[in-house]
C-alpha cells in the first residue's frame, strides 16, 4: 500500500542524508520526496511516499522516529488529506495541433509556461492520478521531456495531527 509520510524536522546539514541512508540501510524504497522549508529560521518539512505493507509502514515510522534531527513524524494516509504533485510537460505542438492541445488544457486546468515555433510546455499541479491521465492523453502528440515532483501532503481542517 502507498503511504504519505510528513516529517518535521530540523532544518540542518545532513537531515536528508541521514533519513535516505537509514532507508537505504533497511532496504526500505523511498518513491518520492519532496522538502520545503515554509517559513525563514523555521524547521524543514519533509514528504516521503512509500509502499509497504502495516509492518514495513510501522518500521519505517519507529526508525524515523529514533533520528535525532526528526522532531515529528506523521502518517497522512491515516487521516483526510489533500495531496498534490506537479509536473511539467514539453510537447510538440506544431500551429496545426496548438488548438486540440490548448482543448485539453481547459479540461484537465492545466496552463502553458512557455511556448515555441514547434513546442509547448505545460504545467499541471494536481493529484497522482489526473496527471497520469494528463501524460497518457499528451503522449499522441509527442512528449519531448517531463519534469515531475514529488507529492506534497498536508492534513485537512478536520485533522488535530500535525
Amino acid at each position: 500500500m502507498r503511504h504519505i509520510i510528513n516529517l518535521e524536522v530540523e532544518n540542518n546539514a545532513g537531515v536528508l542524508a541521514r533519513i535516505a541512508g537509514l532507508f537505504s540501510a533497511r532496504g526500505f524504497n523511498i518513491e518520492t520526496i519532496s522538502v520545503g522549508k515554509p517559513e525563514p529560521n523555521a524547521t524543514s518539512l519533509m514528504t516521503l511516499v512509500v509502499r509497504g505493507n502495516d509492518d514495513v509502514i510501522e518500521q519505517v515510522n519507529k526508525q524515523l522516529n529514533k533520528l535525532i534531527d526528526v522532531i515529528r513524524v506523521t502518517d497522512v494516509t491515516k487521516n483526510y488529506y489533500i495531496s498534490r504533485d506537479l509536473v511539467l510537460i514539453k510537447v510538440t505542438a506544431l500551429a496545426a495541433k496548438r488548438s486540440e492541445i490548448s482543448q485539453l488544457l481547459t479540461i484537465f486546468g492545466a496552463k502553458v509556461v512557455d511556448i515555441s515555433a514547434k513546442t509547448m510546455t505545460l504545467e499541471l499541479c494536481s493529484s497522482e492520478a489526473k496527471i497520469n491521465a494528463f501524460i497518457e492523453t499528451l503522449r499522441p502528440y509527442g512528449i519531448k521531456e517531463i519534469a515531475r515532483s514529488g507529492t506534497i501532503a498536508m492534513l485537512r481542517d478536520s485533522n488535530s495531527e500535525f
